[in-house]
């Protein structure tokens, strides 16, 4: 087996050790996880492993908690730098949504014990356009940030404003706006008028 093909290999390289040292380490890589720091990487070492789950190769790994976990991680962060710009970063998105959502009701994600594994396991909700997912992505949000150890809690707090942000999103428009380029999708001259403001999710200000 080559290297990078384990579910371990994807762990590893997401959830590297000492998050939990202190919030300036968390904050720092909240930044390499959300502000494209991770992209050149991924697309280097994680693109054959992202091609082999896209043709349901992995799909074993669907049955344990953590190699789960990798799969989503897998399936839901990858495909957003390795075809950034392009609809094929959220083509995979229905299938991490579901794998999101079998993990909640098989009770993988409640094994789980670390926030930020918590996080990307339910995050593919948070990307959906789909108001009952958001609803329940910021119930689940808010039930990590209240389990966050109080150094850290800031950190899971401003998860809990992001969920909350793109529900609200979902809510007015039905759908996010601004992947209506690379989705194909006509925007509405409201659509048009959020986008030129440019006032997106997931680009807010990180907390320091």
């Amino acid at each position: 087996m080559a290297a990078n093909d384990t579910y371990e290999d994807v762990l590893a390289f997401w959830f590297p050790e000492g998050l939990d040292r202190d919030a300036e380490t968390l904050r720092q890589q909240v930044e390499w996880w959300f502000r494209g720091g991770a992209d050149a990487e991924i697309v280097r070492r994680f693109s054959p492993l992202l091609a082999r789950a896209e043709r349901g190769e992995l799909d074993d790994w669907s049955r344990a908690a953590r190699s789960r976990l990798a799969l989503i991680v897998t399936l839901d962060q990858f495909p957003r730098s390795v075809h950034r710009g392009s609809g094929r970063a959220f083509a995979n998105d229905p299938t991490a949504r579901a794998l999101t959502r079998e993990g909640l009701a098989n009770g993988h994600y409640a094994a789980l014990t670390a926030g930020w594994e918590k996080t990307f396991f339910m995050l593919p909700l948070g990307h959906s356009e789909t108001l009952a997912d958001l609803e329940l992505a910021v119930a689940l949000a808010e039930e990590i940030a209240r389990d966050a150890p109080p150094a850290l809690r800031g950190w899971f707090d401003f998860s809990v404003g992001q969920a909350r942000g793109n529900r609200d999103v979902i809510a007015h428009f039905g759908r996010h706006p601004h992947r209506n380029e690379a989705l194909g999708r006509t925007s509405t001259p409201e659509e048009l008028a959020y986008i030129a403001r440019g006032d997106f999710v997931h680009k807010r200000t990180l907390p320091r």
